[in-house]
C-alpha cells in the first residue's frame, strides 16, 4: 500500500525522515510520555485529596457532638419533644431548633411542652436525668425493667425511655406490660436513632441537671449494680457541680 501521502515517508518513496517534535503523527519517547502523563494524574491527586478534606471537615462538623458512644460527654442533649406511647399527641417527634425548622418541626422542640409530651429539655431542667432509647428487639426492652426498679431509690434523678422506630400503640403496650410509671414516648419514624448517634441497643444517656451529658452512654443492657452505679455517680457529679433539687 502506497505511504506517499504520509508525512513519515519521502516523496520519492525513500526511507523515512525523523518526525518533527511538532507533528501530530508523533510518538512521545517513555520519558516524556511519564511527563505527559504525571500532569492530569497529580491534578487528579490534588482533587481527590481536596474531596477528602472536605468530606472529613463536614463529618466532624456535624457529627462533633457525636461520639462511638452516644453523645459525647460534656456535649448539650439535641432537644426533642416526643409523644407519650399512652395519652400522647398524634404526630412525630420535634427536633427542631428553631421556628420552623423544615422537617424537624415548626416549633422549637424544647418549647413544645404540654398534657403528653415527653420534653427532654423540660426534663434536665428539673434535675439528672437518665434517658433511655431502645428498640423492641431482642433484650434490648429489658432496660425498661432495670429503669423501674431503681427509680423509686433516686427520687432527684429523672428516668425516661423513648421507643425508636416503634408507633406509639405497640409502646404503649410494652408500657402497659411492665407496669411502667416514667415517661415513655414513642419515636415512630426513628428520628432519635440518628439524632442519638444511637449505635446499640438500648442506648443509655446520663445527663446533668441543664442538658449537659455527664458520661459516656451505655450501649448494653446494665446489670443492676452497674446502673445504680451509674446513676448514683451522675446524682453525686450534679452536686458537685452545684446542683441542688429545685435549682438547674
Amino acid at each position: 500500500m502506497s505511504r506517499s501521502g504520509s508525512p513519515e515517508s519521502s516523496t520519492d518513496g525513500g526511507s523515512r525522515r525523523a518526525p518533527s517534535p511538532r507533528e501530530p503523527g508523533r510518538r512521545p519517547s517513555g520519558g516524556e510520555s511519564r511527563g505527559v502523563a504525571g500532569a492530569p494524574y497529580g491534578v487528579y491527586v490534588v482533587v481527590f485529596a481536596a474531596i477528602l478534606l472536605i468530606a472529613f471537615t463536614v463529618h466532624v462538623a456535624l457529627s462533633s457532638h457525636k461520639g462511638t458512644t452516644g453523645i459525647r460527654p460534656g456535649t448539650r442533649i439535641p432537644p426533642f419533644a416526643a409523644p407519650y406511647a399512652i395519652g400522647g399527641p398524634p404526630g412525630e417527634v420535634d427536633i427542631a431548633t428553631h421556628a420552623n425548622d423544615g422537617l424537624a418541626g415548626k416549633v422549637p422542640a424544647c418549647s413544645e411542652r404540654g398534657p403528653g409530651i415527653l420534653n427532654v429539655c423540660q426534663l434536665y431542667e428539673r434535675g439528672p436525668l437518665v434517658l433511655a432509647l431502645f428498640f423492641q428487639a431482642g433484650s434490648c426492652p429489658d432496660v425498661l425493667d432495670e429503669l423501674r426498679r431503681l427509680a423509686p431509690a433516686f427520687p432527684q434523678v429523672g428516668f425516661a425511655a423513648v421507643g425508636v422506630k416503634e408507633p406509639a400503640s405497640s409502646v404503649a403496650r410494652l408500657v402497659r406490660s411492665k407496669g411502667l410509671t416514667f415517661p415513655v414516648g414513642a419515636d415512630g419514624e426513628g428520628r432519635l436513632g440518628q439524632l442519638y448517634a444511637m449505635v446499640s441497643c438500648p442506648q443509655v444517656t446520663f445527663v446533668y441537671p441543664g442538658g449537659l451529658v455527664q458520661s459516656a452512654s451505655l450501649l448494653s443492657t446494665p446489670t443492676p449494680a452497674t446502673l445504680r452505679a451509674r446513676v448514683a455517680e451522675l446524682l453525686a457529679a450534679s452536686r458537685a457541680h452545684g446542683w441542688k433539687p429545685g435549682r438547674v
